[in-house]
């Protein structure tokens, strides 16, 4: 992949004013898919969840998933969306090679959800107000897998096998507006916006939300123009970014690239784009296809979908909170400063702090230990600390045995570790391995008298006021006995042979 020239990131925002328009595909977790009885199940083997409908045989018939439509809705209106008194479903014709009719079941021009709006903070505290231009269903397109070759893509690749378990799972796509003045903060805005989707179809049950699995993605749109100018750029529109980390740098990427073309005096090829997390770049995809090019027509098998006033307004009336109001109410419950919250929220910890909360931790601990320790080695591993091989409930354990005593700060570390590295439960880990904290006098005072024995003038430093000295005794015991000893009781001991 050749190497794209970049404009430093300042410069370019000097230069170009940046738009963007992000369209977030969120899949549904329906017992079946949007238009036949398949099960909906991810994981399972390859081609084991189609029937005649879902693989294009003659003859088949499709009918509209109801779950679906209501999940579709209750997203919508959590989004502030006027919702449709009616809608219809369209063929998109697209050459696509993983839905086996050659086409998708989408909607055009007159989807679920239309014309709302979502309040967004970014990093700094400020907020952004997006627009939303709508929210329509379809389904969703199989799995290829790419074999041979060295990038997992089509290129070099000596053969493609498919999927199609994931064809016709149910899609809700969520289109913005046009959004400007984000300027530098723009690839910020992105993250955060698809955090909020997230986390907003997570509070209402209706996906598993989980972007790793592709439940929750991204295509995002980047088009810049010369300050003042009334035209908007050419866009490109970088597919399928499946993390918030990728979002936020592939808008940053595209940013500094097309910065660069049109400094030169090139120009953009409207175009789908790649994002490459190992190189932290995109590459070219396709070129880009208006609505036209799709020719949408009307689906003639499936009758127009009419929500009835009343099952809008019972949607309406289950909506949960606001992720915005749902961020003060749990700042305001565990206490935590501005700061500390902000700094949970844009590590996206949020759910993993209300869940490990949930499962009997203190909050200020799940925050030291998922903001500390946790994001440390996701750190050093390049990824989140979701990803992580440790469960919410395994991490409120592992503070519930610092809190008790039974392990200190530093075995708590060493356990941790171990966790990690897949030998079980911290309870677990800490008995296997013997790591409780030694509390045992006897066997402290042995420790103790071998400490003193190096360091004589200890306990005169002690007697003549100087409390202090002890730290050097603690640290040798501390030492002697790998961590595991408590270090509140040694210090005591000390104090105590000293007074003697």
């Amino acid at each position: 992949m050749a190497k794209d020239e970049l404009m430093n990131y300042e410069k370019a925002l000097e230069q170009f004013e940046v738009v963007i328009g992000l369209e977030v595909h969120v899949e549904l977790n329906t017992k079946t898919k949007m238009f036949c009885g398949c099960r909906n199940e991810f994981g399972d083997e390859p081609n084991t969840n189609v029937c005649p409908i879902c693989i294009a045989l003659p003859g088949s018939l499709p009918a509209v998933n109801r779950r679906a439509v209501e999940s579709s809705i209750s997203i919508g209106l959590a989004l502030g969306c006027e919702i449709a008194p009616t809608g219809r479903f369209a063929r998109k014709n697209y050459f696509y090679p993983d839905l086996a009719k050659n086409f998708q079941t989408s909607q055009y021009d007159e989807p679920i959800a239309y014309e709302g709006q979502l309040e967004v903070e970014v990093p700094s505290g400020k907020t952004f107000t997006v627009l939303i231009e709508r929210a329509h269903m379809e389904e969703d397109a199989g799995k290829l897998t790419h074999v041979g070759g060295n990038t997992g893509r089509i290129q070099g690749a000596e053969y493609s096998l498919v999927d199609y378990n994931r064809a016709g799972v149910p899609l809700v796509e969520i289109v913005t507006k046009p959004v400007y003045g984000a300027g530098a903060e723009a690839p910020e805005l992105a993250a955060a916006y698809v955090r909020s989707i997230r986390e907003i179809v997570k509070a209402l049950g209706v996906s598993d939300a989980r972007m790793e699995r592709g439940n929750v993605r991204c295509d995002a749109n980047v088009s810049l123009r010369l300050h003042g100018a009334e035209k908007l750029g050419t866009r490109t529109e970088t597919k399928n970014v499946n993390s918030l980390r990728s979002i936020e740098r592939a808008v940053r990427y595209e940013i500094q690239r097309q910065a660069a073309i049109l400094a030169k005096g090139g120009t953009i090829t409207q175009e789908t784009r790649h994002w490459h997390e190992d190189k932290g770049a995109t590459s070219s995809g396709r070129p880009k296809s208006d609505a036209d090019d799709y020719r949408y027509f009307p689906e003639p098998d499936l009758v127009p979908v009419q929500p009835s006033k009343e099952l809008i307004e019972s949607l309406r009336a289950a909506l949960p909170e606001q992720p915005s109001v749902r961020r003060k109410r749990l700042q305001g419950e565990w206490g935590f400063s501005d700061l500390e919250f902000r700094d949970v929220v844009n590590a996206d910890l949020l759910d993993q702090i209300v869940e490990t909360v949930a499962a009997g931790a203190k909050p200020q601990s799940a925050r030291k230990w998922w903001t500390g320790e946790l994001a440390r080695i996701a750190n050093a591993e390049e990824k989140d600390a979701a990803e992580l091989a440790i469960t919410p409930a395994e991490v409120a354990e592992l503070a519930t045995l610092v809190e008790s005593g039974k392990i200190n700060d530093r075995l708590a570390r060493e356990v941790l570790g171990y966790v990690l590295a897949g030998e079980g439960s911290p309870s677990s880990v800490v008995a296997a391995r013997g790591l409780e904290v030694v509390s045992d006098d006897s066997a402290l005072l042995a420790a103790i008298d071998e400490a003193l024995a190096k360091q004589p003038d200890v306990l005169e430093k002690i007697r003549e006021g100087k409390v202090q000295a002890a730290g050097a005794v603690i640290g040798a015991v501390m030492q002697a006995m790998k961590g595991s000893a408590d270090a509140g009781r040694v210090r005591e001991l000390i104090l105590e042979r000293a007074a003697q």
